[in-house]
């Protein structure tokens, strides 16, 4: 392996397969015997499982990860209520700080040949009053994937967020298509729009699958065109 892989998972919007799509990353690292680990800043719903607050983002991606660290490195800022995290954040007294996440990172890419970061929500989620997720992965400087959720409206979105990436002066290594809607009318169509316009490469379109997991959405992924991808000596 030449360096590390590193990269920053965003969305065109909340529950367009983020998770999923890590997973799958994390799940092909391993594949290829790399030490990889999943990292998720801020987590927004949590549950109690043996008195320890959980996260099922947080679950998935220790699940793909061939590396186990703690999750207050890997999650630093998790948040009971599922809502918006600026506004879970002040209710719960939380102050989230970048530079603290980046520490955790930095603690992460230490142990690690490879970290996958996945952001909350979109790409502009607020943090708080100050700053967003955009800030954050301005902060961290990863090459940005972009996991678009086909349906009505993506196109719209997918070009919106790729602007927005491009003016905090970020790489879009490139974007999954994930179909979120099943039957989504002119689904083809769609994603080419999106190729023709996105000036980045997909990485594979994902079906509506019945039971998602990170082995079979894996299966329709081709990550070897990201930059830095893991490549024999």
């Amino acid at each position: 392996m030449n360096k590390k892989f590193t990269c920053f998972i965003t969305g065109t919007d909340t529950e367009v397969g983020k998770t999923l799509i890590s997973s799958a990353l994390l799940h092909t690292l391993a594949q290829l015997n790399l030490r990889s680990a999943g990292m998720k800043p801020v987590a927004a719903g949590a549950f109690l499982r043996q008195n320890v607050w959980c996260n099922e983002d947080m679950d998935q991606l220790a699940a793909a990860s061939n590396v186990k660290l703690p999750s207050t490195l890997t999650t630093p800022y998790l948040l009971q209520a599922a809502i918006a995290p600026h506004i879970a954040s002040q209710l719960e007294g939380v102050t989230i700080d970048l530079a603290h996440i980046q520490t955790c990172y930095e603690q992460i890419h230490d142990q690690v040949d490879a970290v996958v970061v996945e952001g909350v929500g979109g790409f502009k989620v607020p943090l708080c009053d100050e700053y967003d997720t955009a800030d954050l992965a301005q902060r961290l400087g990863l090459p940005v994937v972009l996991v678009v959720g086909l349906r009505l409206g993506c196109i719209s979105q997918a070009l919106l967020t790729a602007e927005a990436i491009a003016r905090r002066g970020l790489v879009l290594a490139g974007w999954v298509a994930n179909c979120v809607t099943p039957d989504m009318p002119y689904q083809e169509e769609n994603i080419a729009a999106l190729k023709q316009r996105l000036g980045a490469p997909l990485l594979g379109v994902v079906p509506k699958l019945a039971s998602p997991c990170a082995a079979d959405a894996a299966g329709y992924l081709d990550f070897s065109g990201l930059p830095g991808w893991p490549t024999s000596d």
